[in-house]
């Protein structure tokens, strides 16, 4: 292959990659391996947390009445910020896994751009403003957001023993669904509404997540990881 082959090929490829990949790759380089442990430069499953909660906010809102926008920002900054601590704890359970698997290998921890130290100081970070974006909540709220951290922990786990993480995956990412209400309504939670809303989120995350993890199947296979794929 010439060497203009080559370049055009490297143009085109750099040409494709998203506006949150090129900004994380501008950083400094003692910054980069941060932003992409917390997935920075990949920001759909920081929507896909952002989404349920979205939802049930303005389910929950006054008809006739927009949602409030300090509420929505919160829950969008707690989105990213929790979404990159989750990334954190799985990559610091799944680093052994991830050197073994085409996919994932690069990643800061399974690469050792980033040492388990440096994982646990970002984890801090990360919990300890997710904490204070909830201490602006009522205390009912705080407590059910809370404890989410129970699935977030063991999350990377259930793939070890189980061939559903994606469902505890779901309860997970759609958490939001239930605080959302909760938040809006100063710790009063209409199970009638928001049931419905949260089932049919873990539904559709396992969907989504399913046909994910499709393109890891042969190597989750040879490893001993097990999902719905």
């Amino acid at each position: 292959m010439s060497g203009r082959c080559v370049r055009v090929m490297a143009t085109t490829a750099a040409t494709k990659r998203s506006l949150s990949e090129r900004c994380v790759s501008s950083l400094p380089s003692s910054v980069e391996p941060f932003a992409r442990l917390m997935r920075l430069d990949k920001p759909s499953g920081a929507w896909l947390l952002m989404w349920p909660s979205f939802w049930s906010i303005s389910l929950a809102t006054e008809a006739s009445h927009v949602p409030s926008l300090t509420t929505l920002a919160l829950f969008g900054m707690g989105s990213v910020v929790m979404r990159g601590a989750g990334c954190v704890v799985n990559d610091m359970w799944d680093k052994d896994f991830d050197r073994r698997v085409e996919r994932t290998k690069s990643r800061p921890l399974a690469s050792d751009q980033l040492s388990t130290t440096d994982a646990v100081m970002l984890l801090g970070g990360l919990s300890g403003t997710g904490l204070l974006i909830l201490t602006q909540f009522d205390l009912t709220s705080i407590a059910l957001g809370a404890s989410s951290l129970a699935l977030v922990t063991i999350y990377p786990l259930i793939k070890r023993f189980s061939h559903w993480p994606q469902l505890v995956l779901g309860m997970t990412f759609n958490w939001g669904a239930l605080l959302g209400w909760c938040v809006v309504c100063e710790g009063v939670i209409d199970w009638t509404a928001v049931l419905p809303l949260y089932v049919s989120g873990i539904c559709w995350t396992l969907i989504y997540d399913t046909i994910y993890a499709h393109q890891d199947k042969a190597d989750d296979l040879m490893i001993g990881l097990k999902s719905t794929a």
